[in-house]
Parts: C-alpha cells; structure tokens; sequence
C-alpha cells in the first residue's frame, strides 16, 4: 500500500495529492495569477495529509512535477520534495508535467497537444497519441498559422493548457479542437508516479534538478 505525496507547481496550479496504488485520496489544489505557492505549498501538504488522515511517516515516496514550467514554481516544488525525501530518508520520483495535463485528455482516436505558456507567442510544448505514449519529445515552439499542419492533417488534435489559450485565434485549422482553462494537477500524477514506484524509477535526492527546458532570464530593473 505505497503512499505518495504527489506535488505539482509547475504553473499558476498550485496541487497537491495524496494517492494510494496510484489511485488519488485527497486532492488539494488553488490557480492563482500572483504564483502563490511560496506561501501555499506546505499549507496544502499539511491539509492533504491532514483530510486523507495520515502523515509524514505513513509516505512511500514523494513525487514532483519536473517541467517544463515557471522556473520559481518549479524550484519550490522541488524543494519541498527533497526535503520530505531527505527527512523521511524516502525515494523521490519525478513526473512529465506535460504527460501529466495531457492525461487530462480522454479520446479513442486523434492527437494530444498539451502547451504550457511560454514568452510572446511561444509554448513549452510535446506531442501524445490516444494513449498518452509521447510522439514527439518536449520542445519550446513560436506558434503560427502553420504550427501542427501536419497533424491537423492526419485527424483530431486536442490542444490543452494555459499555452493553447492564445494559440486559438492563429491555429484555426478544422481539426484543431482546443479545451480552456485546464492546468497540469497533482491528480494525474497519482497514476504516473505509482507505476514509476513500482518500477524503481527514482531521481537521486541530492542531485535532482527541474527540467526548466529554456535558461531563467531576469527581469532587468529600470534605469
């Protein structure tokens, strides 16, 4: 009965959950513009744990959401997941957090395109069949009218994420089918992270790092 406390904050979702065999117990979760989850974080741990009537020594595992996604977010959820791990002296498992949205998307047949808002007209960005198996790898892309032709082509392709909500006015290609307001959650990693327990697929604690994709660029101070 591996307990594992699934952590997501690679966007402006701040999610927490609780699964058991991979199946969720708890959720915790608030999107929030002001990217609160310096002050949210351990408060959702806390209550998840506290709702699903366990506690840190009851955990199997911790698991994070690796990116790509806010370079902030992404290093507290990080953080937060060593320090469980370090504490408890309990594995770390890391998850896809575009397979993770992706997963979101029930369909028998077409092409699943979750897209995480980038700078301008760019996405973090990847490509998944019906069953959620990755047909074109994680990659950064400026959207144009001609972005995914190729797949719009061939069937469906359902667009999902904060990154496919300014690509509906450009991409206007029938097939594109394009579902609002979602945001990667702690709740499809209860599934992903259990079978990566199951097959040992830890991260090292001490050594882990986000995979930010792209290199964090500062704002510059005005002059």
């Amino acid at each position: 009965m591996p307990l594992i406390l699934n952590l997501e904050t690679a966007t402006k979702n701040c999610s927490v959950s609780l699964s058991d065999c991979g199946k969720t117990i708890h959720l915790t979760e608030e999107v929030g513009d002001g990217y609160m989850h310096g002050e949210m974080l351990h408060y959702f741990i806390k209550q998840t744990l506290t709702q699903a009537h366990a506690d840190f020594k009851d955990l199997s595992a911790v698991a994070v959401s690796k990116g790509p996604g806010s370079y902030t977010g992404l290093r507290i959820g990080v953080s937060a997941a060593k320090g469980i791990c370090f504490a408890r002296n309990i594995p770390l498992i890391s998850t896809s957090t575009l397979l993770c949205l992706a997963k979101k998307v029930k369909i028998t047949s077409g092409f699943i395109v979750p897209m995480l808002d980038a700078r301008r007209m760019e996405v973090y960005t990847a490509i998944f069949d019906e069953n959620h198996q990755t047909i074109e790898k994680t990659s950064a892309k400026i959207i144009n009218q001609h972005s995914f032709e190729n797949w719009l082509q061939l069937g469906k392709v359902y667009f999902i994420g904060d990154g496919a909500d300014k690509c509906a006015t450009i991409i206007t290609h029938p097939n594109a089918v394009f579902l609002n307001d979602f945001y990667p959650s702690a709740e499809e990693m209860s599934a992903v992270s259990f079978q990566k327990y199951q097959d040992i697929n830890f991260e090292d604690v001490a050594y882990f790092e986000p995979y930010y994709l792209k290199e964090f660029i500062g704002l510059q101070k005005k002059q």
